[in-house]
């Protein structure tokens, strides 16, 4: 079973992939790097207050913009559990599965929760607990694919399993 808790991040509508790593720093694909500046445009402090589980909370097109990767790895690489929005980008959605980093979509949990809030996600699931609020939500549960997506760290992660034969 593959559970997350941590506390939230709250953001709203459109927050766009040059929010979530600024177009100056896309001279590396350095995942330690991006994270350093994940979300700098949208709250300059993020990188220096969040702590490792943290779950970014959003509201409708979470990842709208350029299709880069960046997006999603920055997020990743800065420690975050995952990504609830009221709904995603189509390509940032597919790029989060392909990086590993488990995402929700739930705009009553988008809508339901504040920033501080302490959630508790099963992603096997789609159950979404607020535990400051004591209120629960449901998302639509991840694929079983996507699943092991996120297991093996990403779609790299999972090709280079599949081709040792570790299924």
């Amino acid at each position: 079973m593959m559970k997350v808790k941590g506390k939230v991040w709250k953001f709203g509508d459109d927050v766009d992939t040059d929010a979530i790593i600024p177009a100056r720093y896309l001279n590396t694909s350095d995942p330690q790097e991006l994270a350093q500046h994940c979300m700098e445009d949208a709250d300059a402090t993020f990188i220096e207050r969040v702590q490792p589980g943290a779950i970014i909370v959003a509201g409708k097109n979470f990842g709208c913009g350029s299709s880069r990767e960046h997006a999603p790895l920055a997020i990743k690489a800065a420690k975050v559990s995952c990504v609830i929005a009221a709904g995603f980008a189509r390509i940032f959605y597919r790029n989060a599965f392909n990086i590993g980093l488990p995402i929700l979509e739930s705009p009553e949990a988008a809508q339901g929760s504040q920033a501080g809030d302490e959630l508790e996600v099963d992603l096997d699931t789609g159950e979404i607990n607020n535990r400051t609020q004591d209120k629960s939500f449901t998302a639509q549960p991840i694929p079983p694919f996507m699943q092991e997506l996120i297991r093996d760290g990403g779609l790299m992660g999972h090709v280079a399993k599949r081709l040792k034969g570790q299924t």
